[in-house]
């Protein structure tokens, strides 16, 4: 799956009024932005998503499911479902679980995972983390596709080290938390740190236009990683 290297976190869309969200993710898109993560658990920020793109096949949407048992899972992607307006999302993730759920449980959230993508409910699957050692074994696993991970100019080099875990792996790396939860406040600095990394996909959460607009002139003249 290829994405806009320059990607949409729609968590802030929830702050949002449906008809500004909906002119904000159109312009998105039509400016290249063509991958939108969201969550069950991001009240309505699916719904706004589903409005703006019924019906469109060129715009790649993942979710996510903070499910803790199989049906749990899939109850979550049903509603999802609905409310994007789609027949099956390009990413299912599992939503920061508190540890790695097994494989081998049949009624694991890891099972509603397989059995969405089974059932062709979703493309891919995916886990997001904040905790670099589930990040790193779920990596190793070869169970998922894409790992969700909080990366930023303020990242160590521990975590880090799970770009290139992921790109062992050949798994897509989502780095949520581009500017720290607002602790980065020098938006070009924050964008060339991460634009250094080619395999790194950062979702930029956007909630005003002038926000999508720095956003869209760093993507078409991309600053240098000076001192």
């Amino acid at each position: 799956m290829r994405v806009s290297r320059t990607s949409f976190g729609a968590l802030p869309l929830q702050r949002t009024s449906r008809d500004e969200s909906v002119a904000l993710l159109t312009r998105a898109l039509e400016a290249g932005i063509n991958f939108y993560d969201t969550a069950r658990a991001y009240s309505d920020s699916e719904e706004k998503l589903g409005c703006a793109f019924a019906g469109r096949r060129d715009v790649l949407i993942a979710t996510k499911s903070a499910g803790r048992t199989r049906q749990e899972v899939l109850d979550h992607l049903a509603v999802s479902l609905k409310n994007l307006r789609r027949e099956y999302v390009d990413i299912l993730q599992l939503h920061n679980p508190s540890s790695l759920p097994s494989p081998d449980d049949p009624e694991s959230p890891c099972a509603g995972l397989l059995e969405a993508r089974q059932r062709g409910l979703t493309r891919y699957i995916g886990i997001s983390s904040h905790r670099l050692a589930d990040a790193v074994r779920a990596a190793e696993s070869g169970l998922y596709d894409t790992i969700q991970f909080p990366l930023s100019a303020l990242s160590d080099g521990k975590d880090l080290s799970l770009i290139d875990v992921c790109r062992k792996h050949n798994i897509g790396l989502i780095a949520m938390k581009p500017l720290c939860g607002g602790l980065l406040t020098h938006i070009p600095a924050a964008f060339a740190f991460l634009r250094q990394f080619t395999t790194v996909i950062p979702i930029w959460g956007i909630q005003h236009q002038r926000e999508l607009q720095q956003i869209l002139a760093l993507e078409d003249d991309p600053p240098p990683l000076d001192d």
